[in-house]
């Protein structure tokens, strides 16, 4: 529907990342990462964000928010008849697709990512202080190029063969 319930919280301050570090179990990538970024779902996506983006596309595209009222409606109706487990599936995947293009973009400009759950959200959530935006933390991308230390980048990357994880019909 294009709402992005979501917003990506770009972790700079080194004392931070390193009181994060502490809730992702101690990985290093939390605090040697050139970027940090955090994926945080909006779960109050609710008839005003359906107002919100009617506007933003009616400013947008120079069009009245009545000639979009159908779609409002669809938007509304569709936010209305999710149960609040549904609505938290339905916002995560929308950032996960979020993802996925940060995924891809950093691939394409040959820049290192590391696509993590391994956190509490509990305790980020907390540390961020994210609770009072209506927000909670769901996925984290460590991005940054690898250090030349990385001893790992030299192994083969152990992945299941096509045929094991594709199924062709």
């Amino acid at each position: 529907m294009g709402l992005q319930p979501y917003k990506i919280l770009m972790v700079e301050d080194p004392e931070l990342r390193a009181e994060l570090r502490k809730a992702a179990y101690d990985q290093p990538q939390i605090t040697d990462a050139s970027a940090l970024l955090i994926f945080a779902v909006n779960y109050n996506a609710d008839e005003k964000s359906a107002d919100d983006f009617i506007s933003m596309i009616a400013k947008t595209r120079n069009v009245t928010t009545e000639s979009l009222s159908a779609y409002k409606n669809m938007i509304k109706g569709t936010l209305n008849n999710l149960n609040p487990e549904q609505l938290e599936t339905w916002v995560s995947k929308q950032a996960y697709i979020a993802l996925g293009f940060g995924l891809v973009s950093s691939a394409v400009l040959k820049i290192d990512t590391c696509p993590m759950e391994g956190f509490s959200t509990a305790e980020f959530d907390r540390i961020l202080d994210i609770n009072k935006l209506g927000l909670k933390s769901k996925i984290v991308l460590a991005v940054g190029y690898r250090s030349a230390d990385d001893k790992y980048q030299y192994l083969a990357k152990v992945r299941k063969k096509r045929d094991d994880f594709i199924i062709k019909y």
